[in-house]
């Protein structure tokens, strides 16, 4: 009688939830924001516990599988997914108020929407990003910019505690007392030193913000986006806005102003209204609501299965130089599918030392986010479709270049340029590395965001090969 032949890691379905392809929970794991290319995963461990992470990270090791943490499945370049296991942490979205509601726990599969059902009915607000299906944790651990930086700093500044799997499979508490290093290396290094299956974020009471959008006709777009630099220039700390240069409803291109004031109710018209007289807008749709509303502002584009190209600028400010080369790409754009977007830095996550996380750059600069999207069922991402959006997100990022500071936003860089993923990190570039071989020295979360090349550690590398060649 022939035998069935079982994959190693099936073993591991004996004591955590597990989906091969084919199976029931698979599909839905393996659905995130971008649509993947390459091989599927072997298997998704259904993660409900921390014990349950520990088995699965055990168990990728044990069969020698690439291994990847799918949470919000946000991320453009698909890093959730791998051809090997991926632990899935959706079933891991439980979020609890602390008592005295100054604190907010979350399991790490919790999404900004998770955050915002639980705090805006209490009067608080966490820092989170502009969509509310992004996962906390990917946010967290990379940064985090949203429009309430100015005031209380990025996601990760506000980030109380972390309960994390290691790469050998043990369950560890980091935060400034227990851990420090770890902690320290989680707030900007993303997902490369473990799992974090619980977070404690700050919360702050704010029961409502100001905010909305602004749209301007494209072809008022440097006298919009310089006005609106100037203003912000010296602005309050409760107010921030971002700039969108986006297609409307037709396809046309056209500049949208999204302000949000998080000051005193009573102060939002006076401080926002400046924004609606930088030329003649085409319409102005501005209100008072909880700050759950005005971080989902941007749902809509968050359509999952999309394919996506992303490429990111910090710019010391908008410059005549720069604003120059964003009006230019918004006239060169291959479909409605491109946007560019701007996050401002600022105020409260300015005035953290550059040392006290891994986060990299602590000067005032506005990130830009060059996106496409495009649908390419036919041809993938090397189709005509998808070399024209990457090569125009590319030309972009060239033209933007001599304005521009050294590095990117390390969240969404992809490790082709090495240079430039250790400018993103500054000054903590050597800290970060020594970190990353310290608590995963055979390099198990591969599957995350770029981090420092560990010099020495390469330098190593090429005195043993040499050697062996001898």
């Amino acid at each position: 009688m022939a035998r069935t032949t079982r994959h190693p890691i099936e073993a591991l379905g004996a004591k955590v939830s597990l989906s091969r392809p084919g199976e029931d929970g698979y599909a839905a794991a393996t659905s995130i924001w971008a649509r993947p290319s390459g091989r599927a995963p072997v298997a998704v461990a259904h993660c409900r516990t921390a014990t349950d992470v520990q088995e699965a990270v055990q168990a990728a090791r044990t069969n020698g599988l690439p291994l990847s943490v799918r949470g919000g499945g946000h991320d453009w370049v698909g890093r959730a997914l791998c051809p090997g296991l991926v632990i899935d942490l959706t079933p891991m979205r439980a979020v609890t108020v602390e008592e005295g509601g100054d604190v907010i726990r979350m399991g790490g599969g919790a999404l900004a929407g998770d955050v915002f059902r639980a705090a805006d009915p209490i009067g608080r607000a966490a820092v989170t990003g502009t969509v509310g299906v992004v996962g906390m944790a990917g946010l967290t651990l990379g940064g985090g910019y949203g429009p309430l930086t100015t005031r209380f700093g990025l996601a990760l500044d506000n980030l109380l505690s972390t309960e994390v799997v290691l790469a050998d499979g043990s369950l560890a508490i980091a935060d400034e007392g227990s851990n420090p290093e770890l902690f320290w290396a989680l707030r900007g290094g993303g997902g490369n030193f473990g799992v974090v299956t619980q977070m404690r974020h700050r919360l702050h009471p704010l029961a409502s913000v100001y905010y909305g959008t602004i749209l301007y006709p494209v072809e008022q777009a440097e006298t919009v986006l310089s006005g609106c630099a100037a203003l912000l220039a010296t602005a309050r700390d409760e107010l921030t806005a971002q700039l969108l240069l986006l297609s409307g409803p037709a396809g046309e291109p056209m500049v949208m102003v999204a302000p949000t004031w998080s000051g005193p109710p009573n102060e939002a018209e006076y401080h926002v209204a400046p924004l609606t007289r930088l030329g003649t807008p085409m319409a102005v749709m501005l209100g008072t609501n909880a700050p759950g509303a005005a971080n989902s502002l941007f749902d809509e584009f968050a359509v999952t299965g999309q394919r996506v190209f992303i490429e990111t600028r910090l710019l010391p400010g908008l410059s005549p130089g720069s604003i120059g080369a964003l009006v230019a790409a918004v006239a060169t754009r291959p479909s409605p599918g491109c946007a560019i977007v701007t996050h401002e830095f600022r105020g409260a996550a300015a005035r953290v030392p550059v040392e006290a996380t891994a986060f990299g750059l602590r000067n005032d600069h506005i990130l830009v986010e060059i996106i496409t999207v495009w649908d390419g069922d036919s041809d993938g991402n090397t189709g005509a479709d998808a070399v024209a959006h990457r090569e125009w997100a590319k030309a972009t990022s060239r033209a933007l270049a001599p304005f521009a500071l050294p590095g990117g936003y390390a969240n969404m860089l992809v490790d082709d340029d090495p240079e430039r993923v250790r400018a993103s990190f500054g000054p903590n570039a050597r800290r970060l590395a020594l970190a990353k071989r310290r608590f995963d020295p055979d390099n198990v979360f591969t599957n995350a965001i770029p981090l420092p090349r560990d010099r020495e550690d390469e330098r190593r590398k090429v005195v043993a090969r040499l050697g062996a060649l001898r």
